[in-house]
């Protein structure tokens, strides 16, 4: 029971801000609305697709909290109801042309809790039983990666996250933030997330790791000012899809026979008469 409320909690402290109501669904905070492509390749190319993230402006983690209602039992065995401090550090990537949740990486804690949960979100038509496959790398292997240099995959140890809850936004798979786990993000350059597609096809998502410290130490942002920022984003995006409808209208006008309904006029020239040429 409580730990329905929690996901409950979780969801309010998305939609708090002015957020989709999905676990971490939120966009991150400062991010540029630059990408344009998806940040996906298969697993053969997941060094290829560190390198594309590599490109890509510096990672951006932000922690945001809120007060969330938590339902447990008492000794008595009736329910009681308190609120706790429910934070989620987490990093987002979008596409800058849709706006649409790319992958979404984060770490849940509850207050006085001491479990922690690692939270990956990847965008829908993924196959659900696989489930998700990451991978921290090291700082040194991100580096190499990024460079499309080979990286010995017996180094690395899986992590198994199992999907959670499906949304618009995408899907949340999750798993126990272990020590283990907290200790090599702290000091990993990246996470390689793979996720399998309807045919049976691992799709790579990188997550990089620059800035999770420092937002997992800090202070949780404002929410106010963050959900000011998210809406300017969003702004933004929306501004860039109708200048891109608009051209691309404009385009195919343009490529229209000239008799065809809604071609553009085409003015002629004026009949000449034996008057007028006299």
């Amino acid at each position: 029971m409580a730990n329905a409320v929690l996901r409950t909690g979780t969801r309010a402290l998305v939609s708090a801000v002015g957020l989709t109501a999905a676990i971490v669904a939120a966009p991150i905070w400062a991010q540029a609305a630059d990408a344009t492509k998806p940040a996906a390749a298969p697993a053969a190319k997941a060094a290829p697709a560190a390198k594309a993230a590599a490109a890509q402006p510096k990672s951006a983690w932000v922690k945001l909290c809120e007060k969330a209602p938590v339902v447990t039992k008492g000794a008595d065995g009736k329910e009681v109801k308190t609120e706790k401090s429910l934070c989620l550090t987490h990093h987002e990537r979008l596409d800058g042309n849709t706006g649409m949740v790319l992958v979404s990486a984060a770490i849940r804690t509850i207050e006085g809790s001491p479990k922690k949960s690692l939270m990956i979100m990847v965008p829908l038509g993924m196959a659900i039983p696989p489930g998700i496959r990451a991978a921290i790398y090291t700082k040194d292997q991100w580096a190499k990666a990024s460079k499309g240099e080979k990286i010995d995959e017996k180094q690395l140890k899986p992590i198994e996250l199992k999907y959670a809850l499906c949304h618009p936004a995408g899907c949340t798979a999750e798993t126990d933030a272990t020590p283990e786990i907290l200790d090599e993000m702290s000091k990993g350059g990246g996470i390689m997330v793979l996720a399998m597609n309807a045919a049976a096809q691992p799709i790579g998502f990188p997550v990089p790791l620059d800035g999770y410290n420092e937002a997992s130490a800090g202070p949780p942002v404002d929410n106010k000012k963050y959900a000011e920022a998210r809406s300017q984003l969003m702004a933004q995006i929306r501004q860039r899809q109708q200048q891109m409808a608009e051209k691309w209208k404009a385009n195919e006008l343009k490529n229209l026979p000239l008799d065809a309904p809604g071609a553009p006029p085409v003015e002629k020239a004026p009949t000449t008469t034996s008057s007028t040429k006299k």
